[in-house]
């Protein structure tokens, strides 16, 4: 991935000043569960004031300093143990939003060790409360038709959840399962026995119409990640998980993040509450061409996930996984060394 131009730093390392990349904004992460497994790690290294990322294309290692990190984007199935921290990472002034996947996917064991659903619908709540339902986004992410799971079982599941959710969550972002495009993915639902299949158009549209009903009765938004198919016809919008809009909301409107942004004649209160179209010239270019995020710097690391969700593009396998976990140490630069 294509580091975007951000601005220099340095990260004063035990070996001294190392030249670094300065991100304001931050990916926690899209690669691993850090809220859930590197929680320590994470605080360690803001404690540091900087991380090492290693490139996952060319092993090339790269400093991250945190000296103008002003947000940070949380990716997680189970973030209870980042909770007690977050206290901390207020007093850093730095603003923060979670991206909480929360699927139903417990009888055919496609995520085997995530905590029990009631307990991570227990999570979201409580997180909800702490931080407030704007900064908690749920996703039903990604949508799998596998074994004898249907359309009209997802949609049960998804019922079920957003019924306990509706009062602490603004939005319901999903995604089609896209299977094809990643070899690993596809070597590791074999592997497990697991019968997926595409969702064919006429079951795209079925979907589409009944998160839209379920989510018009909660009074909550729907958007789709990073889709190709056009549901606005449906009510449903294209989501920016790096947001723009809520990160300028949540930041009240820092002006670092304004001259990032594009959008130097922001003003307080003025900000939508639903994304707008990405600007082009801040979207993310190291992500598809279909994804509407701005551009953030991540900081995770491949096959460290211990999830083991049989999905996952960022896991080769759970071998490899355990494999990195010996070398994880929370005191490290690193999440893990390749």
């Amino acid at each position: 991935m294509a580091d975007m131009k951000w601005r220099e730093g340095l990260a004063q390392t035990p070996s001294g000043p190392m030249k670094a990349i300065a991100p304001e904004i931050i990916s926690a992460s899209r690669s691993t569960d850090i809220p859930a497994f590197y929680a320590d790690w994470l605080m360690n290294r803001l404690r540091a004031g900087y991380a090492k990322w290693t490139n996952p294309f060319n092993q090339q290692p790269q400093y991250v300093s945190f000296e103008r990190a002003r947000v940070l984007v949380f990716w997680s199935k189970s973030p209870a143990p980042l909770v007690p921290y977050l206290a901390e990472i207020d007093r850093r002034g730095l603003a923060y939003y979670f991206q909480f996947s929360l699927n139903d996917y417990e009888r055919e064991k496609l995520e085997p060790a995530v905590p029990p659903l009631a307990k991570r619908i227990e999570t979201f709540r409580n997180l909800a409360e702490r931080v407030g339902r704007e900064r908690v986004i749920w996703r039903f992410d990604p949508l799998i038709l596998a074994n004898d799971l249907t359309v009209r079982g997802l949609l049960d599941r998804i019922e079920r959840i957003g019924n306990q959710l509706a009062a602490c969550a603004e939005r319901l972002v999903f995604s089609f399962a896209d299977v094809d495009p990643y070899r690993k993915v596809r070597s590791n639902l074999a592997r497990t026995g697991v019968r997926f299949r595409e969702f064919a158009p006429d079951e795209v549209a079925q979907m589409a119409e009944g998160i839209a009903s379920l989510c018009k009765g909660w009074d909550i938004r729907a958007f789709t990640c990073a889709e190709r198919a056009d549901l606005e016809k449906h009510g449903i919008g294209r989501n920016k998980c790096v947001d723009d809009d809520l990160i300028l909301k949540i930041t009240s409107n820092d002006p670092d993040l304004r001259r990032l942004l594009g959008r130097p004649d922001a003003v307080q209160g003025s900000l939508l509450s639903v994304p707008s179209s990405p600007i082009k010239s801040i979207k993310d270019k190291g992500q598809r061409e279909e994804c509407g995020c701005a551009i953030s710097k991540d900081i995770g690391q491949y096959n460290t996930c211990p999830h083991l969700c049989v999905y996952c593009y960022a896991n080769t396998s759970a071998e490899a996984v355990h494999r990195v976990r010996e070398k994880a140490d929370p005191s490290g630069e690193s999440i893990a060394e390749a």
